[in-house]
């Protein structure tokens, strides 16, 4: 199973950076240096980012649908806690 979500924001790069250096601690996980791709690998599936001027793009996967709605839950927590400077609006596919 898999859902997509693409986020309009100028700083996309930035939050992905954030995104994947505060699971980096605790979770296998991939970034690029420029902020432009990366990967974190949660017990419940994995989350792949990817960033450019304009949108943040994420793809989540996960065994279930119960697994699928925690691990889109966890993302919009977090993105949303990165981003209180802006109404991030985050539609899940």
């Amino acid at each position: 199973m898999n859902a997509t979500a693409i986020i309009p924001t100028e700083n996309a790069r930035r939050y992905l950076g954030q995104f994947v250096k505060h699971f980096a601690h605790k979770l296998p996980f991939v970034r690029h240096e420029s902020n432009e791709r990366g990967e974190v690998e949660f017990p419940l599936g994995l989350c792949t980012l990817d960033a450019d001027a304009t949108r943040l793009s994420i793809i989540v996967n996960a065994g279930t649908a119960d697994e699928m709605d925690k691990l889109k839950e966890v993302v919009d927590r977090h993105l949303i806690r990165f981003a209180f400077r802006e109404d991030l609006a985050i539609n899940w596919q």
